[in-house]
């Protein structure tokens, strides 16, 4: 008898009227708000404007749900395109998956076009958001809580998940994978921020550090899940990719600390010029500067002028 679990929604949509709103892709939206808004605090916080990461964000999140979707139909072509399978399926996202390393991958494009778009370095700006995108993913994976999706092995711990019976899924407690993940994000989260002001991060290296951390987690968490996917020699086409992403976020690191070391003085040019009121001040005291100077000049004039009369009332009165 299971004496705790975490009971599963019995649905994942709610309708408001005509309007359905379902509890996946309202995860996905308060994440990627949480994501712009911590990135542009941090943003402000190294000198940059105001609202540049949300018009970049306006660039990059399009990309990263398409890339998202893309990765997940490649990778579980299956799904969609087997005997059986509607493949019009494949569009509806709101019915789940969305692989992260697509995201990041073209969502990685789609922020280089927004920065190149304002002319700020793309490495600076994945700095300020990293960590708010490690939170916008320990929201969005509670849109799995509300599919009943990605759950791990069967157990009968106090914190299991209790999922019922639906398609391709057997009722039963089981690991909730989804937790773990998205407690381990909320970890990711802080350890970029700390090791931020510790080390003063720069040049990519704070996202470097996030993408390395969240791999790390990746590879125990997807080594527990029961999904059907892809193996290649014996492991999860996922832990696969975790590793090589891994590695290559942490040769980034090593790399980037030796060629470019400290962090970047200016993130967004023109951010620190002075206000149009400060401008004018300085004008203005340069004007009273210059009317001082003629005045002067004035003073001076007069004085030479009367001084030849003094010279000759004195040469007079000594000839006298």
């Amino acid at each position: 008898m299971d004496l705790a679990y975490i009971p599963s929604p019995s649905t994942g949509v709610i309708d408001l009227g005509p309007i359905p709103l379902r509890g996946y892709a309202f995860c996905i939206i308060i994440g990627v708000f949480v994501a712009v808004w911590f990135g542009n605090k941090r943003w402000i916080a190294r000198g940059g404007r105001a609202g540049t990461v949300a018009d970049i964000a306006v660039w990059a999140v399009p990309f990263g749900l398409v890339g998202g979707r893309l990765y997940h139909v490649i990778t579980d072509y299956q799904l969609y395109f087997s005997d059986g399978e509607n493949w019009v399926d494949a569009f509806k996202i709101w019915q789940g998956g969305l692989g992260i390393w697509g995201a990041i991958a073209l969502g990685a494009v789609g922020a280089w076009i927004g920065c190149r778009r304002r002319g700020i370095p793309l490495p600076a700006w994945a700095d300020a958001l990293a960590p708010g995108i490690a939170f916008a993913q320990a929201i969005g994976r509670w849109g799995n809580w509300f599919n009943q999706e990605l759950y791990g092995k069967p157990t009968d711990l106090p914190w299991a998940l209790k999922i019922s019976e639906g398609p391709n899924r057997v009722a039963g407690t089981y690991h909730p994978t989804f937790l773990y993940e998205s407690l381990w994000c909320v970890g990711v989260a802080l350890l970029v921020i700390w090791a931020d002001r510790r080390f003063k991060l720069g040049h990519g290296r704070a996202f470097a550090l996030y993408v390395a951390a969240y791999c790390t987690g990746r590879a125990w968490i997807e080594y527990m899940r029961v999904d059907e996917a892809h193996h290649i020699l014996g492991l999860r086409l996922n832990v696969w990719t975790a590793v090589i992403v891994f590695v290559l976020a942490v040769t980034y690191i090593v790399i980037s600390a030796k060629v470019r070391p400290g962090r970047e003085e200016v993130v967004e040019p023109g951010a620190a010029e002075p206000a149009e009121g400060a401008e004018d001040a300085t004008e203005g005291a340069e004007d009273t500067e210059d009317s001082a100077s003629d005045v002067d000049g004035d003073v001076e004039r007069d004085d030479e002028a009367r001084a030849p009369g003094k010279n000759g009332t004195a040469e007079a009165a000594k000839n006298g």
